[in-house]
């Protein structure tokens, strides 16, 4: 399941802007990952998604908060939104205990689930090369794993989870997209993920100290990044050129993780994550043959 390439492709800032959702994200794993030795992952969660909401104020405002806010499919999106809750809240406990580089090699996965899923919902029928793309990306997941070779922990469940779950999410987007803007999509994501992480963090209240506002802030400043960054990429190029390049969120995991965690990266996990990208750009490649013919 591929994002329709741009009708005038920049290659050179597509992957800039990949570049910078990858160091992004890593970088908000490490502050999610520093932040949960005093608050728990329930409540970081709940603070991205709070302060997420405040990033998104000015475009809201500047397109008008009716407008932001008009939709006929309520419905789909506080689905979105209860899907993408279950998915943030298992990802944000897996980063307490779970090495980073295997999170983001992981994280990688959830394009497979949605190509997956987008046969029943979305009516897609992928032809044998897809099959065989998809495939050998679970088996890259595989490598990660090794179940029966090493301890298959809490974390790695958790994220696995988390990818299926997302997967969901992006196929009700896709979905969405069909009819709403991106700024109401991710208006109503916000709207909806805030009141459920902010249900589920409320037994583990407590009140961040002056380092931990700033660490949220960060949270909230880098998720937003993010996701801007990634819209960006996929508008300016083609997911087929773009997509490689998401391969450098596992090489900043790694880095982060050594340096400031002392996670010594397993070359498994590399070598299945290198896996499972490619598989991925594989499908991507295949979906645009597929579109162009």
């Amino acid at each position: 399941m591929a994002v329709a390439g741009p009708a005038q492709a920049r290659p050179g800032v597509g992957i800039f802007w990949m570049c910078l959702s990858a160091f992004g994200s890593s970088s908000m794993n490490g502050i999610v990952r520093e932040a949960t030795t005093e608050m728990h992952a329930f409540e970081v969660a709940f603070f991205r998604n709070v302060f997420g909401l405040v990033a998104l104020a000015p475009m809201m405002l500047k397109a008008g908060l009716r407008a932001t806010l008009r939709t006929k499919r309520l419905h789909l999106h506080a689905a979105r939104g209860l899907l993408n809750a279950v998915a943030m809240l298992s990802f944000f406990y897996a980063v307490t205990v779970t090495p980073l580089a295997t999170i983001a090699a992981l994280a990688f996965t959830a394009p497979l689930f949605a190509a997956l899923l987008a046969i029943p919902f979305l009516g897609e029928r992928p032809g044998w090369r897809r099959w065989a793309g998809l495939i050998v990306g679970f088996a890259g997941a595989l490598l990660i794993i090794r179940p029966g070779f090493t301890d298959v922990g809490i974390g790695v469940l958790l994220i696995l989870l988390s990818s299926l779950v997302w997967s969901g999410a992006l196929i009700i987007i896709k979905i969405l997209a069909r009819t709403e803007t991106s700024l109401t999509i991710t208006t109503y994501a916000g709207l909806f993920l805030t009141p459920i992480t902010g249900a589920a963090a409320w037994a583990f209240w407590i009140w961040p100290d002056a380092t931990g506002w700033l660490m949220m802030i960060a949270i909230g400043i880098l998720g937003s990044i993010t996701q801007w960054s990634v819209a960006q990429a996929f508008h300016e190029a083609d997911a087929t050129v773009v997509l490689p390049f998401d391969f450098t969120k596992l090489i900043w995991a790694s880095v982060i993780g050594y340096v400031f965690f002392g996670e010594r990266p397993d070359p498994m996990t590399l070598v299945g994550g290198f896996v499972i990208l490619a598989s991925i750009t594989y499908v991507a490649y295949r979906e645009r043959e597929i579109r162009s013919s």
